[in-house]
């Protein structure tokens, strides 16, 4: 592990193809996400962000035990995941300034 986080920027010819969002695409991304990105400003910033998170890919993950946390220095059990408490969906949307349908809106 290194002392100190280390870059180096990834040569764009390892990367796949960049990824070209289509408008059916872009309508279920605005269905799901409730984000606009009417303009087509909306969808290079999109695809700038994809085409960010495609350096993943050239990421040398050979022998890294996949992470149970960050804390690696701390051991973290998981619990039985119970439930406690139930059916309170609309007493906490109730708690909400803005909602639509059973969700919850942000920013409000």
């Amino acid at each position: 592990v290194p002392q100190f986080p280390t870059w180096e920027p990834v040569a764009e010819n390892q990367l796949p193809p960049p990824t070209k969002v289509s408008v059916d695409l872009v309508d279920k991304l605005e269905r799901l996400a409730l984000v606009d990105f009417g303009s087509q400003e909306g969808v290079e910033c999109l695809e700038k962000a994809i085409r960010f998170a495609d350096q993943l890919h050239v990421v040398d993950t050979e022998g890294v035990q996949p992470m149970d946390s960050v804390l690696e220095d701390i051991a973290v059990y998981l619990r039985e995941d119970t439930v406690m408490e139930g059916n309170c969906a609309e007493d906490l949307l109730r708690l909400s300034r803005c909602t639509e349908e059973e969700y919850f809106v942000a920013p409000p």
